[in-house]
């Protein structure tokens, strides 16, 4: 199974050529083959994109002024996959199907909606008509279309049946696949592993990341405030949902985790996770 880290996490420890050198090395040491590339942060964004990236606690600093291609070249990383979202995909879909052959991968990913209301099924239902389309003409260019949620399509557009349900069901297997995060469908109360169950071989790839606690100083009533955390050290059955995306057939794993690092540190965030991992991928 392909190891990989999220490019989301690296913002703060990529803004130059120099400090991206340090920081691929690094990964590599610690076991990882790849990344997984966002295309806003492979290119120069506004600063307006900065700011709110900034204040959703994932800053994207500036590594979009440096060459991709040849950093991770140097430091024997592949890419995974290239996360887009819909809009620009629909807009621009030969571009974005060659940026992500040019990086080598044949994966194009959905990063979820933005100002998009999960719980209006007519809506959910014409993104999967939207999804349809754009991962049937990607794959006449060679490219797959992968869905990646997070824990509001856990919302139901009527008893019984939620957005995740629809996006199931109506889109073609022929031309979606899913990237599924089992950090975010726990967050929000589900059970992953009847989830990834349920989308079987569609679970292309696996977004990890652990949830836990990290006590913070005495408090009048001692309740944790749960958040992601290192892959073994917090409370989520991550050996079970490793059995399952394997019994799915995933082409890679990918941590993701935004923010809580240990020492708040990125890196060594992620070299804590690289050991689970090794262990056990």
């Amino acid at each position: 199974m392909r190891k990989a880290v999220q490019q989301i996490m690296l913002g703060t420890v990529t803004g130059n050529e120099a400090a991206a050198r340090s920081t691929l090395k690094r990964i590599r040491a610690a076991g990882y083959d790849g990344l997984e590339l966002n295309r806003f942060m492979i290119h120069p964004s506004s600063m307006m994109v900065r700011l709110m990236t900034r204040a959703a606690g994932m800053p994207t600093g500036r590594g979009g002024n440096l060459n991709w291609k040849e950093l991770l070249k140097e430091a024997d990383l592949s890419v995974i996959s290239l996360h887009t979202d819909l809009g620009s995909l629909e807009r621009e879909a030969e571009a974005a199907a060659e940026e992500a052959r040019e990086f080598g991968t044949d994966k194009l990913v959905i990063t979820g909606m933005y100002r998009f209301d999960y719980g209006d099924e007519k809506a959910v239902r014409e993104l999967a008509a939207r999804l349809n389309r754009a991962g049937e003409g990607l794959k006449q260019m060679g490219v797959s279309l992968l869905y990646h949620n997070h824990n509001v399509e856990l919302l139901q557009v009527k008893p019984g049946i939620r957005a995740y349900d629809l996006l199931l069901s109506e889109t073609d297997p022929a031309a979606v696949s899913f990237e599924f995060d089992s950090f975010w469908f726990t967050d929000g109360g589900a059970d992953a592993k009847d989830w990834m169950r349920r989308l079987g071989s569609r679970m292309k790839l696996w977004h990890i990341t652990d949830r836990g606690s990290r006590q913070k100083g005495p408090a009048m009533t001692p309740i944790l405030k749960q958040d992601s955390v290192e892959l073994g050290t917090g409370n989520m059955d991550l050996e079970g949902l490793r059995a399952l995306a394997e019994e799915n057939g995933i082409e890679a794993v990918v941590l993701e985790s935004h923010k809580n690092w240990i020492d708040k540190d990125p890196i060594r965030s992620l070299e804590l996770s690289a050991k689970w991992l090794k262990e056990r991928c």
